[in-house]
Parts: structure tokens; C-alpha cells; sequence
């Protein structure tokens, strides 16, 4: 599961080709140039979005055989990048193919109205992954129209165009409607309520097949009583084949298999430096499921990787979360490598430490509580590289793996990513949001003495021991076949859930992670602000809440608002024509929390899909058209991106008779160029559609 910045705390939104890569040589006076700069985390802004930068601070201190170590799983990780585009959209990939070779080749005038739009265009498209909002789920439209379009193509070097044999013209058939039509391939995820999600959504995990089909394919394989389940389709595309459904696994040899044979060789050559036995045995099981596409190998590689406690160096790489599959089903690749920050891991240790004193003590029923919470590792990683679903987007924390009955035998890993946070908090400390939209001074003050403190302890606390807390009853099934579409949105509501009960608890400040219950004030000021209004500036005026996260979010302060009326715990202001959110009481608000937790962890362990459609259609779908449209004009004279996301760090190895005797880290500073130097390093896939 990951826990998204742009969806957590809004302390710190409001301030707080393959084996040819051995041969790259390094410009040590560039480095040592770039090295005694001061660090710029702002990069650039477009349309809604801004680009930052992270640092990696400590990797220098690493090891030779640890540097060697991590430059082979950035390869890795870089190598699956095609994969996630061709996951979001069929015509991904050739639409960014197009894109580049117009970017690079355009020979006419660069100066227009119409050629920013296009750059504008681009992108938004290399960073969302395709012509998707990486948000919203919504087709990006181009701000120029179709005759733009057919001269930027004529203009520029066909060659490189993914044409496959097609004319100019017949060319343009295909992708107008795609690009020009909004009606065509509208959203790419559809959660909606009463009809078919699959059908729907314009990601291309299925084809030819409807959500019934799916949910009847899967209903046959699941056994109840099988208490070690694989995570069915979590590595395949559904097609219908000769009339019946066929899984097309992501594997060597299988669909993806190019970029995958370039993801096994780093992996198998890291396995050669790995730091540990219990390392080496993890990357050498990932390869072999790669190679297999067998999903119990998956599970051999997630309780090894589990394991693996010890080591400096990690990595996620795979088919990993499901947020993108509106039955939540398939996994988009994704890949976090990181190095474990000693010190700063110090506090998240410290919770997951005391994590059977949190879910004995948990205000849920007893008999959906686990009488033995298992193997729960917390750290706070420095990030080196994202790629994939990972990136330029990130999460701020990571708990994995997903699958329910590895955690409860195995245990689970949780991380924070600091160096993430730590550029996010750089950028908000600048923003004016803060003051536009707290209610009064007394929360401005509190929210920037505490406000970093309580988003990061909000984080720990929902990976540590949110998603590690609870169990399902016997015989019910996984939340995937029971919650359905809802599944995403719950279980994220019950990890915020669990976080912010506790950070308003005199437990964190016996254990010594913070000083005084004001930090959990902060905290719940910030949700609250964040669930009925802040996050509405990342939605179009009339829409209606789709992202799991975002429901999740809506669904917690909205319940708690409604549910404590009568106690005026919650209460909407109106001061100078403007709309504010005050908490009157935080105890009882305590409480309401703990109420819904149990409701919610209640629905997941029976599999109640009725309750889960009341609870999320009710309060985490619909939004205020009257005070929508007033927060959409306050935080339009801010200016300030709504989204943010990262230029990756790149690792260069220092070569000396073709061995690596150093690696070095570059940090770009321009996004358009890094995309255009990943589209040609790592096009590994063929315009597959």
C-alpha cells in the first residue's frame, strides 16, 4: 500500500538498453562542480503541476560493492518504464513515442502560442504516464487542435515516428479521436457506482471482457478455505480469446517480456554484489518470478523480501499496487530503490516497535483484532531512484507486501520515504495556503511548530500499523472479491484511521516520538481541512471524487462532521464570505474516529460490500457544487501547483578496464531532457495495441 503526500497531511501541502549501460563514463569535474552547488529543489512548473528535486544525501558513505549494488537496481528499475504506460493505455506508447520524436525533431517555429502548448502538452503526458491525469483519471486534453497536430507531424523527422507502416494520414486517424475527442477513452479508472467498472475504464488490463466475467473467472478460482491465497491477476492483462478469458501473464517470454529480460539481467547481476545471504536469496526469487510469472513465486519473493531486514540497500520492483485497476486486481509496475537513513529510522522503529500495544488497545472488536501482530520492519529510507508508477509522482510511505496472509504469518515492511518529505516540506514552507484557509492564527502557529512533526508521525503510524492492523474472518475471502471496487478506498480510510487515533494519544508521548497532544491537534486540524476542503482544489468544478485515496479522505471528515453535529465537534465557519473548518472538540473527535474505525475494519473482516457501497457512496463520492466552486477560486489566485512530482537522480558508474570502480549520482535539473534521454535508453516494448 502507499501513502501518497498530495494526499496526506496537509501540513506539508500547505508548507510544509541494458547491458550497453556498463559502458557510460562519468564526468567526475561535472560532479564535483555540481557537488559544492547549493541543492535547488525547485525545478520548473506547468499547467498544474510542479517538478522538484531530491537529494541523496549519504550515498557517497556507501560501500563500492553497495553503490554497484544500487546501480544495478536503478537499471532495473529504469527498464521496466515502457510497462506502466502500456498498462495505463493501449496507444501509450505510441503516443509518446510521438511526442518525443517531435519534441527533437520539430523543425518549424518553436516560438508560437501553439508549439508552447504542445510543450505544455508533452509534459503532462511524460508525467502522468500517458494521456491521463495521473490524479484524476481523466483524459488531458491538448490546448491546440488537430491541424496543429498534422503540421507538427509533416515537420518533423518521420523516421522516428511509430508509424508501423502507416501514412501521415492514416496516422492521424488513428490518434485524433484518441487525443482531440474527450469523449473517446474518457477515464481511465471508473469507480462508479452501478455500472461496469471494466468497461468503463480506459487502462488496458482487460479487453474484450466484462467486470461479471472477470468477477465470475476469479470467483472459480478462489477457494475460501485456502488460508495462503495468491493474488490472482496481479501479472496479467485479461483478453477474450476464442470466446473464452485468457490471462496474458507480464513475464520473460510473456507479454512485457522484453523489458522484463532487461529487468532479470540487472536483477541477476545485483544478486552478484547483494550485501547478505538473505539479500541475494530475495533479488534471485524476484528474478525467478519474473522468469516464471508464476504468482506463487511472487509470494516465495514477498517472505523473503520481508526478511530481509539487515541490508542498507532495498528495492520494490514489480507488479505492486492495484489502485490503478478499478477492481483492484491488477498490479502496475512500479520500483522504489532507497538506502535506509540510520538516524531518522530511529522514531518509525520506535512505533513499530509497540505495534501489539496499538491494535491490543485499538478501539475495533475483539474478534477482528490479530492476537499476534507479526515481523512489522520500520525504517525511514533516502530515496535513490523512482521508476514507474512510482515516478515523477511518489509516494511518502510504502507498506508491503500486500497480500493479507503474508503479513499476518511473515510480518510486513513499512517505510517513510524521508528525503521525499524533506523536499515536499522545503516547497510548502513558501506556500500562502496555509493562511488562506486555516481558520485562525492559533492553528497557523500550531500547524507550523508541528505541522512537519505531525504529518510525518501520521505517515509512520498509517504504514506501521495501519495497514498491519486487523484481520478478516475465516472463509470470507480477500478484500478484492469481497469489497470489490470499494476495497482501495477502506482499506486506506482504515489506516488514516488508525494513525489518527493514535496521534491524539498520550502513548506517543510516553514512547517519546512526540512532545505533547498538540501535535495531534495539529494533525487533526490538518485532515479535517484536508477532507472537506483542500482537496477539492485537485478536482474540476462538477466532478464527483474517484481516486481511492481522495474517497478515503472525504469519507473520514465527512462521517465525523455529519456524526458530531449534534455535539457541534466539527463546525463549517463563514467569516468574511469565505469558508473555514474549525475543530471544537478533539477528544470527542477522538472518539468519532475510533467509532468508524471499527465500523470500517468491521466491513472488511465480514466482507460486507452493501455496507461498504452505504459508507463510501454517502460520504466519500459527492462533493458540494456551491463549496467546490468557492475553494476553486481562492486557491486559483495563489498560485500554487495543486500536484507535485520529482526529476529522478541518475547514477553514473565510474569505469576502469571495463570494471566499475565508482558510481556517481547527477542531478538533472530539466525534465523534458531526462524524458527524452529514459524514452531513448529504455524503449524496450514494440507499439503494442
Amino acid at each position: 500500500m502507499k501513502f501518497n503526500l498530495i494526499l496526506a497531511s496537509v501540513a506539508c501541502i500547505l508548507f510544509s538498453s541494458g547491458c550497453s549501460n556498463n559502458n557510460k563514463e562519468v564526468d567526475k569535474t561535472k560532479i564535483a562542480e555540481v557537488d559544492t552547488m547549493p541543492f535547488e529543489v525547485e525545478a520548473e512548473r506547468f499547467a498544474d503541476l510542479q517538478v522538484l528535486r531530491y537529494q541523496v544525501k549519504g550515498f557517497d558513505e556507501l560501500s563500492l560493492q553497495q553503490k554497484q549494488l544500487a546501480y544495478y537496481l536503478y537499471e532495473a528499475a529504469m527498464s521496466g518504464r515502457d510497462i506502466v504506460y502500456d498498462q495505463k493505455y493501449k496507444y501509450n506508447l505510441i503516443i509518446r513515442r510521438t511526442i518525443d520524436a517531435i519534441y527533437t525533431t520539430y523543425k518549424g517555429d518553436k516560438n508560437t502560442a501553439d508549439w508552447k502548448a504542445f510543450d505544455v502538452y508533452a509534459k503532462r503526458i511524460w508525467f502522468s504516464n500517458g494521456i491521463h491525469h495521473h490524479y484524476s483519471n481523466m483524459k488531458m486534453m491538448p490546448d491546440f487542435n488537430e491541424t496543429y497536430f498534422a503540421e507538427l507531424l509533416n515537420n518533423s523527422d518521420q523516421s522516428l515516428l511509430p508509424l508501423d507502416g502507416k501514412s501521415i494520414e492514416d496516422f492521424l486517424k488513428l490518434l485524433n479521436p484518441i487525443l482531440f475527442d474527450p469523449k473517446v477513452d474518457a477515464k481511465i479508472v471508473n469507480q462508479a457506482a452501478g455500472i461496469d467498472n471494466i468497461k468503463a475504464s480506459a487502462n488496458n488490463f482487460y479487453e474484450g471482457v466484462s467486470q461479471k466475467e472477470v468477477e465470475d473467472y476469479y470467483a472459480k478460482l478462489m477457494n475460501k478455505d485456502d488460508k495462503t491465497p495468491i493474488m490472482y491477476g496481479l501479472n496479467s492483462k485479461m483478453v477474450k480469446e476464442n470466446g473464452k478469458l485468457v490471462e496474458k501473464v507480464w513475464k520473460v517470454g510473456g507479454m512485457y517480456g522484453a523489458a522484463i529480460e532487461k529487468i532479470v539481467y540487472w536483477l541477476e547481476k545485483a544478486a552478484t554484489v547483494a550485501e547478505n545471504a538473505e539479500q541475494k536469496d530475495a533479488i534471485e526469487k524476484l528474478a525467478k518470478y519474473y522468469k516464471s510469472g508464476d504468482l506463487k513465486d511472487f509470494d516465495e519473493y514477498s517472505i523473503a523480501w520481508v526478511k530481509d531486514i539487515n541490508s542498507r540497500i532495498d528495492v520494490v520492483n514489480g507488479f505492486i499496487e492495484v489502485y490503478g485497476d478499478a477492481i483492484g486486481k491488477r498490479g502496475s509496475f512500479e520500483s522504489v530503490l532507497s538506502m535506509k537513513d540510520m538516524e531518522a529510522t530511529k522514531t518509525i522503529a520506535t512505533i513499530g516497535k509497540e505495534a501489539q500495544w496499538f491494535e491490543d488497545n485499538s478501539p475495533i472488536a475483539n474478534e477482528h483484532k490479530k492476537k499476534e501482530v507479526k515481523g512489522i520492519s520500520a525504517k525511514v529510507i533516502t530515496v535513490i531512484a523512482e521508476a514507474g508508477d512510482a515516478a515523477p509522482s511518489t509516494p511518502i510511505g510504502i507498506n508491503l507486501p500486500n497480500s493479507n496472509w503474508i503479513r499476518e504469518i511473515h510480518g510486513s515492511k513499512s517505510v517513510s520515504l524521508g528525503n521525499i518529505v524533506e523536499s515536499y516540506n522545503i516547497v510548502s514552507a513558501k506556500s500562502p495556503t496555509l493562511k488562506e484557509f486555516a481558520y485562525d492564527n492559533e492553528v497557523v502557529e500550531r500547524a507550523k511548530k508541528y505541522g512537519a512533526l505531525a504529518g510525518n508521525l501520521h505517515t509512520d503510524m498509517h504504514e506501521v500499523i495501519g495497514h498491519a492492523s486487523g484481520k478478516i474472518n475465516p472463509g470470507v475471502g480477500t478484500p478484492d472479491v469481497t469489497l470489490k471496487n470499494y476495497a482501495n478506498c477502506l482499506e486506506e480510510a482504515r489506516a488514516d484511521l488508525v494513525a489518527l487515533y493514535y496521534i491524539y494519544d498520550q502513548k506517543l508521548i510516553d514512547i517519546g516520538v512526540m512532545p505533547s497532544l498538540e501535535v495531534g491537534k495539529t494533525e487533526y486540524d490538518n485532515y479535517i481541512l484536508n477532507g472537506l476542503i483542500m482537496q477539492l482544489t485537485r478536482i474540476k468544478l462538477g466532478d464527483h471524487l474517484e481516486e481511492a485515496h481522495m474517497r478515503n479522505r472525504q469519507l473520514v471528515a465527512g462521517w465525523a462532521f455529519e456524526k458530531g453535529k449534534q455535539d457541534n465537534v466539527i463546525e463549517m465557519v463563514k467569516k468574511d464570505g469565505k469558508t473555514y473548518v474549525k475543530v471544537n472538540d478533539y477528544d470527542k473527535l477522538k472518539v468519532l474516529f475510533g467509532q468508524l474505525l471499527k465500523e470500517i475494519q468491521r466491513i472488511k473482516s465480514e466482507g460486507d460490500y452493501k455496507a461498504a457501497t452505504d459508507l463510501v457512496e454517502t460520504y466519500g463520492v459527492k462533493i458540494n457544487y456551491d463549496l467546490h466552486k468557492e475553494v476553486l477560486e481562492r486557491f486559483e489566485k495563489l498560485n500554487v501547483a495543486p500536484y507535485k512530482g520529482f526529476i529522478q537522480p541518475k547514477l553514473v558508474p565510474v569505469m576502469e578496464n571495463d570494471k566499475i570502480t565508482d558510481v556517481k549520482i547527477e542531478y538533472p535539473t530539466d525534465f523534458s531532457k531526462q524524458m527524452i534521454e529514459y524514452g531513448k535508453e529504455y524503449n524496450f516494448l514494440p507499439n503494442i495495441n
